[in-house]
């Protein structure tokens, strides 16, 4: 009786102890020991029942029950695998289970889904990156002392070996600009009218508060839609109109980062495509001499004719682009002129290919201007080989970064590159000014596919938005490790302007994992300010 009543009190620890599944087995037991007495009159037959019953118990203990949620992810993961066909990781099921209860839930690993060598992997499945990675405080690579070396990260020798492997200061450099290209698309979004009067300096949110705003800056389309246009649709206006705000100039006014930066910074960023009529300038894809190019020269530097209307027209109200920069610029050199300075044109798209123009001018507006350099994002050609050559002789340098995938970069021409137009040049195949378009400049390539996060048959508007191609720089390692593990850039708005390019792993784990939804809607008044990049 006594081994009777010991056993069972061990059970009902058991009881505690076991999981969900075990209950209904265990409160059978303990009933089957409590009649124990009425049924069973030999002390050895109660004893020998007890172990019996608790062997089984040993058993069942010993194999743990299903847990939900590493079914969930184990699901997420085979369905992924099976797509992509790319990864060899045993699932859940090929793992040798632990002998004990606690082992056999194996809680470390639920969420690692490897060996402990795989803590290096960039794949989206580990729970601490993902956790980082969409947290709503920006994380930003470090941000190191140029001191002398300002002009090598500003292209004095075209970025030679820093590029692949890709410095570490010289990528936060051009994640930085490309962050002020994204505050002239925010803030031409939050209010795209441009009034008739001449317009005052609007407010531009800029992300480094070590800059400040001194211009805004307008371009103006020569093409006129008809009246009509706007008498059937009134409340798009703001479409159809001929100026638009394009961008600002804005200089590094904080003396420790201009300490950092080993100078002070003047910026020029320009938005890219946004307007019907802008859209309209960039499918006139014949060549034009440039503006300021003497005839006598025996060189013909061309550009593409709907850049240089948006880049010369003046509008009602407004100066040209050309007129506002230059201005500006000449303003900023003379107040600052016992400083070391640097002038740094920036743009997206469009933007891109007009800070071609702008450079081209301001490298040459004065008799001591500071260096100039470009850093494009996703840019197309501007002009032919001529006007490339006019570009490197007045010493400005140009970093492209270009995706592999962005089809934009290969416009206007053909999409089969530079080497086929070249022969279909000489084949005289078609009128030479509608492909005879060549890059200007450095070239940093980076690619989608490599990427853990965004799919690699990602659409056209994945590849060119500007946000993507922020998280592509941030990543690039080099090209034998094109994503490094350590990305700091935040996935928060690459998924909300990029969500439907996400990998589905990736999408499905985020909420299972860390209740994403909750999360967005609970900051949507922060996301609601950050807009897609329309081009």
């Amino acid at each position: 009786m006594a081994i009777s009543m010991a056993s069972g009190h061990n059970l009902s620890m058991l009881t505690r102890q076991g999981s969900f599944k075990c209950r209904t087995l265990l409160n059978s037991l303990t009933r089957t020991n409590t009649i124990a007495p009425k049924t069973i009159t030999s002390s050895t037959s109660t004893t020998e029942s007890i172990r019996f019953h608790l062997s089984n118990l040993d058993k069942l203990l010993q194999k743990p029950p299903p847990d939900p949620i590493r079914q969930l992810v184990e699901t997420q993961i085979g369905g992924s695998q099976s797509q992509s066909g790319s990864s060899t990781r045993p699932s859940f099921s090929e793992k040798k289970v632990g002998k004990g209860f606690l082992q056999g839930f194996n809680l470390p690993r639920i969420w690692q889904l490897g060996d402990a060598a795989a803590t290096e992997d960039v794949s989206p499945r580990h729970l601490m990156r993902l956790q980082r990675l969409l947290s709503m405080t920006q994380e930003y690579s470090p941000r190191s002392s140029l001191g002398s070396r300002w002009r090598e990260y500003h292209g004095s020798n075209d970025w030679a070996g820093m590029l692949d492997p890709l410095d570490e200061n010289l990528r936060r450099e051009i994640v930085r600009y490309g962050e002020l290209v994204q505050a002239a698309y925010q803030s031409f979004h939050s209010d795209p009218a441009t009034p008739e009067r001449l317009p005052s300096e609007r407010h531009v949110a800029i992300p480094d508060r070590s800059y400040r705003v001194t211009k805004s800056l307008y371009a103006t389309s020569s093409i006129g839609l008809p009246k009509w246009v706007d008498d059937v649709a009134p409340d798009l206006d703001w479409m159809t109109q001929r100026s638009s705000w394009i961008g600002y100039v804005a200089v590094c006014d904080d003396r420790r980062e201009i300490q950092r930066m080993g100078r002070r910074d003047i910026v020029i960023a320009l938005r890219g495509t946004a307007t019907c009529l802008e859209w309209a300038e960039n499918l006139r894809a014949q060549q034009v001499t440039i503006a300021n190019h003497s005839n006598n020269d025996q060189v013909q530097p061309k550009v593409e004719r709907g850049f240089q209307s948006l880049y010369m027209t003046r509008g009602d109200h407004v100066s040209s682009l050309a007129e506002s920069v230059v201005e500006e610029v000449k303003r900023l050199v003379e107040e600052y002129k016992d400083e070391s300075l640097s002038i740094t044109v920036t743009g997206h798209s469009l933007g891109a290919a007009l800070a071609l123009l702008v450079a081209d001018e301001l490298s040459t507006c004065g008799p001591e201007m500071p260096p100039v350099a470009v850093f494009s994002f996703g840019g197309p050609r501007v002009g032919n080989h001529d006007f490339a050559d006019r570009i490197r002789a007045k010493n400005v340098k140009v970093l492209r970064i270009v995706n592999n995938q962005d089809l934009i970069t290969r416009v206007p021409g053909t999409l089969l590159g530079e080497e086929v137009e070249q022969k279909l040049r000489s084949m005289k195949v078609a009128a030479e000014e509608y492909w005879n378009y060549s890059h200007v400049g450095t070239e940093l390539r980076v690619d989608t596919s490599m990427s853990p996060y965004l799919k690699p048959d990602a659409d056209i508007a994945c590849c060119h938005d500007l946000e993507a191609y922020l998280h592509l720089v941030d990543g690039f390692s080099s090209s034998e490790c094109p994503f490094r593990s350590n990305a700091k850039r935040s996935l928060l708005k690459l998924l909300q302007e990029q969500g439907s390019n996400m990998k589905r792993l990736y999408i499905r784990k985020a909420k299972a994992a860390l209740t994403l939804e909750v999360k967005m809607e609970r900051h949507s008044n922060f996301m609601s300010n950050c807009l897609p990049s329309p081009s």
